[in-house]
């Protein structure tokens, strides 16, 4: 049990820093858009790469380094476009979230949105499969970590999405939605210049 416990722990003060990929999950909880299959997605993509990392894949990330280089370059370009976009999408749409929470967006473009901030984010590699899998190296039973850490993230990932509902009042308001977008963009923005740097 105690490796069960040190897998959630670990998981969970990793996922909880801000990033483009809880972004997008918050912002698709206040639309009410396709809730339940993105956080499903981000937690099972958690659960591979979680269960990857524990198994030996760190090892193999840090013999090809190059990977995560050119997973990086392409995250950059990612969240560059997604953040001026959103920066637009501030300055000139004007929209208010009804209470029903209709999509408005197809299941195809918020999967693939949601695929791009996962999977072309070299940091999701670094905390899954190498820091974690470096953690998951003192636990005697493998599988119990796994399932802590699993745990977490989808514990996460799921209180974010539906979590989100309880702001629907203040989002169905213009000007707070032009904020959330401005917010949205800036962050995007900040993690690219980040990640170019890192």
């Amino acid at each position: 049990m105690p490796d069960y416990f040190s897998g959630f722990a670990v998981s969970f003060s990793l996922i909880l820093a801000i990033g483009s990929q809880n972004a997008f999950v918050l912002k698709q909880g206040l639309k009410r858009e396709h809730v339940f299959i993105i956080c499903l997605f981000c937690a099972i993509t958690d659960a591979l790469l979680i269960s990857a990392g524990v198994a030996g894949f760190g090892a193999v990330t840090a013999r090809y380094p190059k990977a995560i280089e050119w997973a990086k370059m392409a995250g950059v370009v990612f969240l560059l476009v997604y953040g001026v976009q959103s920066l637009y999408a501030s300055m000139t749409q004007s929209h208010a979230m009804s209470t029903e929470g209709q999509a408005t967006s197809s299941l195809k473009k918020a999967l693939l949105l949601c695929m791009g901030f996962t999977w072309l984010n070299p940091h999701v590699y670094l905390d899954t499969l190498v820091l974690i899998g470096m953690v998951s190296t003192k636990a005697e039973s493998k599988l119990a970590f796994i399932m802590g850490a699993v745990t977490a993230s989808a514990l996460f990932f799921f209180s974010l999405g539906y979590g989100a509902r309880l702001l629907s009042p203040l989002f169905a308001k213009p000007k707070a939605w032009n904020i959330l977008d401005s917010l949205v963009g800036i962050l995007m923005l900040y993690l690219a210049w980040q990640l170019w740097h890192s």
